[in-house]
């Protein structure tokens, strides 16, 4: 009786388990047409906890929390147990583990600081030393080579760590006007790993590709190139401003450059700024995406877009957590955009993957017991009796602080809320440097669609890279 009850209860569990193992979708490795790789420049989980507050509360959700697969990712660089940009994205785009300040080369590869132009711009040589290492290649260029279309879109400069990670190769992240002339298709000091070009390129820093001018572009280059007319030679579309973007057609290659220096606006800073502004006629992330997503799916052998919410990590270096948390906000509403139009035409994702996550943490902290409700920007309030928790002092405090920055005060004050909700408040810090340092904790990946099963456990960020070429079926 014993006996014959055993044998029951196995063929149970194992009609169970094959119910379990049809009924769920499994996405075989080779699965994904399209990879979306979305990178969150420095959003930490406490940048992530802190953003769903502030938008959700507590019990809510961002887009990127309801993506099934989850891993942790460490981020330490081969030199540096806490990276900077340049290696840890690298680590993702190519599977080595190089030195800070690195971008995409061999792991021997020195970080060698470009020299300056006749203009005393810096960054107009890519190796300084011969021989020093050699290019690593990219997922972008391995896609490109498969007959996929291929695209790198920012919040920050095109030219900055991470989208050059994905299509360039230097000794230093500061080379950006060598960084530049790598993408353009033909050119001197072309990267001939990406075949006829780049499909779309999108970010700020117009500078770089344009000739200088000692008027209006002081930081432009010294070669006298203008970039963006050998695009226009080449096929590109070439667009300045979010209208130009969207009257740019699908069946062309596309650049668009939304800031004549720098970066793009802090989303806070985009949504407010007057007509005249600059900032007034920069596309959001979630728009860049959605135009990106258009121009590359025009080719049927699918495509791989890198997207990068860029100035998360800006707004932590300065200690101004409600910048950095509007943008991590903006970043969510990206990959909502990307879900959405990915469905319309794969409901179940069985072709495309989406991979969401971030290249290192920061010093950003939760601070004291909180009632739950309370602004998460604001002073902390004690769960308790919901009056202002005090520090030894009888001092108030925010929630959220940073371990290290600028924001150190010899001697605290009492902090009010409509000091500490203001838009260009700085947390306070309890190391005082000149600007905050990343953090070197694990940061959170989470995926969704085709091949997305891989994705589990804790993983070294090179690891990513061969997690990426299977699901390619590289």
């Amino acid at each position: 009786m014993t006996m014959n009850r055993t044998v029951t209860m196995k063929h149970t569990l194992l009609a169970t388990a094959l119910l379990i193992t049809f009924a769920a979708p499994v996405h075989a490795a080779g699965e994904a047409r399209n990879i979306i790789f979305f990178l969150g420049d420095g959003m930490g989980p406490s940048t992530v906890t802190a953003s769903r507050i502030y938008r959700y509360g507590e019990d809510g959700s961002l887009t990127m929390d309801t993506l099934e697969r989850t891993a942790r990712i460490k981020t330490y660089s081969n030199d540096a147990q806490t990276t900077d940009s340049a290696p840890s994205m690298a680590a993702y785009m190519t599977g080595v583990k190089m030195n800070n300040e690195v971008v995409s080369m061999s792991q021997e590869t020195i970080a060698t600081r470009p020299s300056k132009d006749v203009n005393g711009n810096l960054g107009i040589d890519n190796c300084a030393a011969n021989g020093n290492g050699v290019p690593a290649p990219t997922i972008l260029e391995l896609a490109k080579s498969k007959g996929k279309a291929v695209g790198s879109i920012t919040t920050t400069e095109l030219t900055h760590a991470t989208p050059a990670a994905t299509f360039a190769h230097s000794c230093h992240r500061n080379a950006q006007y060598a960084i530049a002339a790598q993408i353009v298709p033909g050119g001197s000091g072309y990267n001939a790993a990406l075949g006829d070009g780049v499909d779309v390129l999108m970010g700020g820093g117009r500078n770089h590709f344009t000739p200088f001018d000692k008027m209006t572009n002081k930081a432009g280059r010294a070669d006298g190139r203008n970039l963006l007319a050998e695009f226009a030679a080449q096929g590109y579309a070439v667009a300045a401003t979010k209208a130009e973007m969207n009257a740019a057609p699908n069946n062309k290659k596309f650049i668009g450059l939304y800031s004549s220096k720098s970066h793009l606006e802090y989303e806070l800073d985009r949504t407010a700024t007057p007509p005249a502004d600059e900032g007034a006629i920069q596309p959001s992330l979630a728009e860049m995406t959605i135009k990106a997503m258009d121009l590359l799916s025009q080719n049927p052998n699918g495509y791989f877009l890198m997207v990068e919410g860029g100035r998360i990590d800006h707004a932590l270096h300065g200690t101004n957590a409600k910048r950095a948390l509007v943008d991590t906000i903006a970043f969510d509403d990206a990959v909502k955009a990307a879900l959405e139009k990915a469905r319309l035409t794969d409901p179940t994702l069985k072709n495309t993957l989406i991979v969401v996550t971030a290249d290192h943490d920061h010093t950003l902290a939760f601070n004291g017991y909180g009632k739950r409700g309370n602004p998460i920007l604001d002073i902390n309030r004690s769960y308790k009796d919901g009056q202002p928790s005090k520090d030894a002092d009888g001092k108030t405090y925010t929630t959220l602080v940073f371990g290290n920055g600028p924001n150190r005060p010899n001697l605290r004050a009492n902090l009010d809320s409509a000091t500490v909700l203001a838009d260009n408040y700085q947390q306070e810090t309890g190391v005082r440097l000149a600007s905050e340092t990343h953090g070197g904790g694990d940061v959170k990946l989470l995926a969704t669609g085709a091949g997305s099963s891989i994705f589990k456990g804790t993983l070294d960020n090179t690891r990513v890279f061969g997690l990426l070429k299977s699901a390619f079926g590289f």
